[in-house]
């Protein structure tokens, strides 16, 4: 069967539906949906409406029939338009840099809207430093808040902060500026610069501005708010006058999240909820505006992970208690259900991530959905409680659905039809040394085989095996005859708080263990190949490629993508050096570093690292590489390693035709070591 994805330049093209919100009455759903330029360097994201009713006819492939059920684009521009939220009356706001009728100096992006009555999308805002996003909006009055930049040296008062912040802009640019001067850590996060800029919050009326004037300016909430709102999340009350959010506490080398609300009238800040060594995240706030529900965890030591706790609250703190205390999953979303009775929530759980249902009474936690599919971005209408969301597995991508009451979900139209995929899925298992269950993913290609098989180990490392991805794609490999074990070894979560602490400062103990037990289990198949296997990862995957190359010979080669190989090193050159050094102490660090093991390995390695990655910084790749040569290369220099490096990509590799690059060289190096193929070097890299 032919499908797209045995020629990359078909694949990268697919269509991808990548967000998602519904109308408050429940009638429509917007979706963002990225495509390929036309010159196939980057992608474009447009905005599709669907009906949020399922459609009620279908053609022979399933995809939805008729006028009123077929997608429909709202947006089109050069620039792309992303950060899609609903206003109370249905207007639909959105981010872009797309260019201003009245304005041709501003280069970033700024906050649109477009009216529900039709007509032409208007721009919000006219920041020097553009928007970040929309936080949130009020589900009975005409505001919203969003993120934006600010530099400190603006100052703090709300009438002259956004002027002011433009003239320093313009006065850095004008002197090709770029200097930072930091005075506490962190200084960067995953592939940005932190500052000089400070992340506020603002408001606005999304009604304002009058026809030939402009927009309404936005009113500054959160002054010199420092580095607090790095990663702000919030929440409105129904009437607009108080903000629930997030807020980071400043500590050593990093800070904690705090609960904070926000009186709009006056900007007066209370904390609710600060406790040292715990963070308050994930707010939520019910429909009626009087309570809060949040996650609380007490912060992992080198002993062991802790649980996430789901707490609720009264919107001014009172009556703070734990909900869900049998619950042994930690939520990814949190919102509340039509009516404010319960909560639903998303989790990862068993290779899926299904929706649950919290009662605030304290009753059971209720699976919902109880299916092979993993659920994100649950959005529910402000007035008729209509639940949408999007789902994907590894056999299909995001695509949006409607969820009932009683469970039961319907797929909703799209306008990125899922592509036909050249495998299935099978699950698989193995039980530990230990007694534990160590399960996964199998995807089994077409044809009886025997295949070469792939080990394809997770992120992470808090991570499972349950989602589409369309940048780690096994679909890609089984194309080209490979089977690919997709494993959630231990520290893998949806399994309970136990599973986790078995690799808890000791990722190459339980973790290792794991893997090599249920790729014996696979290799005993007659359908796969145990004399031509290969292992692959990236992040913490990479950590036990490396690892896994030092400990064992049985794989033909491995390949490391942003791979931890120093612990020591590591520790200090992150981005997030304060989390890192609450994981693990220095015996485990000691004991679970790969680096001391460079000798023995004898597999062939592919080492793959970004120089824009600030999570796993390129002096990791340099290192390993370096340690490879001094121990493996032959006295001319040569070896049977490879290193692809990328001068201007991150921890992901994003631009497509690096994408294609990427697997090029990696099918490549496979098919050298595990299918005895001719090296081939990608057309691409000259």
């Amino acid at each position: 069967m032919s499908t797209p994805f045995s020629d990359l330049d078909q694949y990268i093209a697919l269509p991808r539906v990548d967000g998602i919100d519904i109308s408050p009455d429940g009638t429509r759903v917007a979706l963002t949906v990225s495509a390929l330029h036309a010159d196939g360097t980057g992608y474009r994201r447009s905005i599709w409406q669907v009906p949020a009713a399922p459609a009620e006819d279908t053609d022979d492939s399933g995809d939805a029939v008729g006028p009123a059920a077929r997608p429909v684009r709202l947006t089109r521009s050069a620039k792309g338009e992303g950060g899609i939220a609903f206003t109370r009356t249905g207007d639909l706001l959105f981010v872009s840099a797309r260019p201003d009728a009245d304005t041709d100096d501003l280069e970033s992006a700024q906050l649109w809207v477009l009216p529900a009555a039709g007509g032409e999308a208007r721009p919000l805002t006219r920041l020097a430093g553009g928007v970040g996003g929309v936080l949130a909006t009020a589900a009975a009055a005409d505001v919203v808040a969003l993120t934006a930049d600010l530099l400190p040296g603006a100052g703090s008062d709300p009438s002259t902060v956004l002027e002011a912040d433009a003239e320093l802009r313009k006065t850095r640019k004008d002197k090709k500026v770029r200097a930072i001067l930091h005075e506490t850590y962190p200084v960067r996060y995953w592939d940005h610069d932190l500052g000089p800029a400070q992340t506020h919050v603002l408001t606005l009326d999304p009604a304002g501005g009058d026809v030939g004037v402009g927009p309404a300016q936005p009113v500054d909430r959160t002054p010199a708010p420092g580095r607090s709102l790095d990663h702000v999340r919030g929440a409105l009350t129904p009437d607009g006058s108080v903000l629930l959010a997030t807020a980071g506490v400043r500590e050593a080398r990093g800070d904690r999240s705090t609960l904070v609300t926000v009186d709009l009238s006056d900007g007066h800040r209370t904390v609710l909820f600060d406790d040292v060594d715990v963070d308050h995240e994930m707010p939520a706030l019910s429909h009626d505006g009087r309570t809060i529900a949040w996650v609380r965890t007490v912060r992992s030591t080198p002993a062991g992970a802790n649980q996430q706790e789901v707490w609720t609250a009264g919107i001014d703190g009172s009556d703070a208690h734990r909900i869900a205390t049998d619950w042994d999953r930690w939520p990814s979303e949190l919102v509340f259900e039509h009516g404010d009775r319960a909560l639903l929530a998303v989790a990862d759980q068993d290779g899926r991530a299904p929706v649950f249902r919290i009662p605030l009474d304290g009753g059971a936690v209720e699976r919902l959905t109880h299916d092979d599919w993993a659920y994100s971005s649950l959005r529910v209408a402000a007035a008729t409680g209509v639940v949408v969301a999007l789902r994907a597995s590894w056999a299909a991508p995001l695509h949006p659905v409607r969820i009932a009451t009683d469970g039961t979900v319907t797929p909703l139209a799209t306008p990125a039809p899922l592509p036909d995929v050249p495998a299935h899925l099978e699950e698989v298992e193995t039980t530990a040394a230990d007694g534990a269950r160590v399960r996964g993913w199998l995807v089994v290609p077409e044809g009886e085989g025997p295949h070469p098989m792939l080990l394809w180990i997770h992120g992470g490392p808090l991570n499972s095996w349950n989602q589409w991805s369309w940048r780690w794609n096994p679909m890609l490999l089984a194309a080209r005859g490979y089977a690919v074990l997709l494993p959630d070894p231990a520290l893998s979560t949806g399994y309970g708080l136990d599973f986790v602490n078995r690799g808890w400062n000791a990722w190459g103990q339980a973790p290792y263990s794991d893997l090599m037990a249920i790729t014996d289990v696979v290799e005993a198949r007659a359908d796969i190949d145990a004399t031509r296997t290969a292992a692959m990862g990236g992040s913490f995957g990479g950590y036990m490629a490396n690892w896994v190359a030092g400990h064992t010979d049985r794989f033909r080669a491995i390949v490391t993508h942003a791979s931890l190989w120093a612990l020591d090193q590591f520790n200090g050159t992150t981005d997030s050096s304060q989390y890192w050094s609450s994981i693990f102490d220095a015996d485990g660090i000691a004991a679970n570093d790969p680096h001391r093991f460079v000798a023995e390995i004898t597999s062939p390695m592919l080492v793959i690292h970004g120089d824009k990655d600030y999570r796993v910084p390129i002096g990791e790749g340099l290192r390993l590489w370096s340690e490879l040569a001094e121990h493996h290369a032959a006295p001319d220099g040569s070896m049977p390693h490879r290193f692809l490096y990328f001068p201007d990509e991150n921890h992901w590799v994003l631009a497509p035709q690096h994408a294609v690059v990427w697997y090029e060289t990696v099918f490549a190096f496979l098919g050298q070591h595990v299918l005895d193929q001719e090296w081939e070097r990608p057309a691409l890299l000259g």
